[in-house]
């Protein structure tokens, strides 16, 4: 889930360094990601395409896409990785009070894959500070709405009083989650979003919920960095297992509100 947009990058700059993609062809391997010290750390490659068959190779080998506006495609694989484990998210009793409310008032309702497209519209038009426009560009968009359709995209919906009011994105293959963005419209309704994908998360047996770079917000919130190397072995292990079933059933909320953390049988 990256903060902000990513920094700017020209082909001029980068042709000298960075492999330069033709569409379809395969990604270099991840150690040739320019490191700490670098001008740029985390870049992987630059160009090649935003097509299903392509972001499926990219997730599996831990590497994502993010660029703006005016840049080529820019190809990422950080070392180390921003990432949140469902039984380390932190439910903060302000968060758990709001959620208990929602639901016993009946105004809170957890949807999944329900208005995809909007959320995702929401997430490129939500300011971020520092943020020079926006990352998800229409052709990010277009994309992800295309994996969406495929199965490999998803959509948490925070929907209050029967409106939209926030929600994230993210890809799963297998039993691996790899976060987006997030919108809020009301207060803490991304925030529950989150929650209710770690709700999924610990149900599915999923090990751990991809959010890329370190920002102080994922970390208040659970998440914590981890080696590429012991990354990219979760999301082999991962990857391998059979695909979860994208719906949210209420029950769920008890793997987070109730006073212990395990799953619900």
């Amino acid at each position: 889930m990256p903060p902000t947009g990513p920094a700017t990058v020209t082909r001029e700059q980068s042709s000298h360094v960075l492999p330069w993609l033709a569409p379809g062809e395969p990604f270099p391997d991840v150690e040739r990601a320019w490191q700490q010290g670098d001008p740029i750390p985390g870049l992987l490659a630059a160009g090649g395409a935003l097509d299903t068959p392509t972001l499926l190779r990219a997730y599996a080998s831990g590497i994502f896409p993010w660029f703006s506006d005016d840049q080529p495609i820019l190809w990422w694989s950080p070392d180390p990785r921003m990432v949140l484990r469902p039984a380390d998210f932190r439910l903060h009793p302000s968060l758990r009070k709001a959620i208990r409310g929602g639901l016993r008032s009946g105004r809170l309702d957890i949807r999944i894959d329900t208005a995809f497209e909007r959320v995702i519209r929401a997430c490129a038009h939500t300011p971020r500070a520092g943020q020079r426009g926006t990352w998800i560009v229409p052709a990010m968009i277009e994309a992800y709405t295309a994996l969406h359709h495929a199965g490999h995209a998803h959509s948490i919906e925070t929907w209050w009083d029967g409106e939209l009011v926030g929600g994230l994105y993210c890809v799963n293959l297998g039993r691996m989650v790899f976060g987006e963005s997030m919108f809020s419209h009301r207060n803490d309704a991304s925030k529950m979003a989150l929650a209710g994908l770690v709700a999924c998360a610990r149900v599915w047996g999923v090990p751990a919920i991809d959010c890329q770079q370190n920002t102080p917000h994922l970390a208040f919130m659970g998440a914590c960095e981890m080696p590429r190397e012991r990354f990219l072995g979760t999301v082999r292990e991962a990857t391998c297992q059979p695909t979860p079933s994208w719906t949210f059933d209420p029950l769920y909320w008890e793997c987070l509100l109730s006073n212990g953390s395990s799953s619900p049988s």
